[in-house]
């Protein structure tokens, strides 16, 4: 049985981290469509969730201030 534990705390912010993770992609020029994105390499997957994490880590940075 496999054990995913991609599950949002608040389901209700699933809309907010696809935007997110779209505009994310986006910035980093990773062509990503809705649904599923299975074509895409480990290398461009990665510097989606890369770019992901760089953000989250700047707002943190910035709520210290």
């Amino acid at each position: 049985m496999a054990n995913n534990s991609n599950k949002l705390n608040i389901p209700e912010a699933r809309d907010a981290m696809n935007r997110f993770k779209m505009e994310s992609a986006s910035e980093v020029g990773v062509n990503l469509k809705q649904g599923y994105n299975g074509d895409l390499t480990s290398r461009q997957a990665g510097s989606v969730g890369g770019q992901m994490v760089k953000k989250m880590i700047e707002a943190y940075e910035n709520g210290l201030k």
